[in-house]
């Protein structure tokens, strides 16, 4: 029979007793991108079907799209698939049994972050460009 534990003793640890770290704000942040992920390609289906039933429907998704907070919709998705992509190849090097030390886990969370933005950035240029808009 197993023993009940210690009702001075807590099951498991808690929120105040651990540190937040870049690694725990990476996995977290994984996460999210994950959930915002499906949510963009949502859009991006709605846009490719507003594109094939022609430009009574296409015409407002178009216009949304290119407004202020369209663009800020797109420059979130564009930023969440590269930190999504950036962390999973983070991931994928952890599965060979790589990267754990602390100082290690910390500097690739923060190239994470960092990298994803710098992409994102220069998608988003190349886009604008692309557009002639530069």
């Amino acid at each position: 029979m197993a023993a009940s534990p210690s009702p001075s003793r807590p099951l498991s640890p808690h929120l105040q007793i651990w540190r937040f770290t870049v690694t725990m704000a990476a996995s977290i942040t994984h996460r999210a991108t994950g959930v915002a992920n499906f949510a963009g390609i949502a859009l991006l289906a709605l846009w490719m079907y507003a594109v094939v039933q022609g430009p009574g429907f296409f015409f407002p998704i178009g216009e949304f799209l290119t407004s202020t907070f369209g663009g800020i919709i797109l420059a979130g998705f564009v930023w969440s698939l590269c930190f999504h992509l950036m962390n999973g190849l983070r991931y994928l090097y952890w599965d060979s049994g790589r990267g754990f030390a602390p100082k290690w886990a910390s500097a690739t969370g923060w190239a994470v972050y960092l990298g994803s933005i710098a992409l994102t950035a220069l998608i988003l240029f190349a886009g604008h460009a692309a557009r002639g808009g530069a």
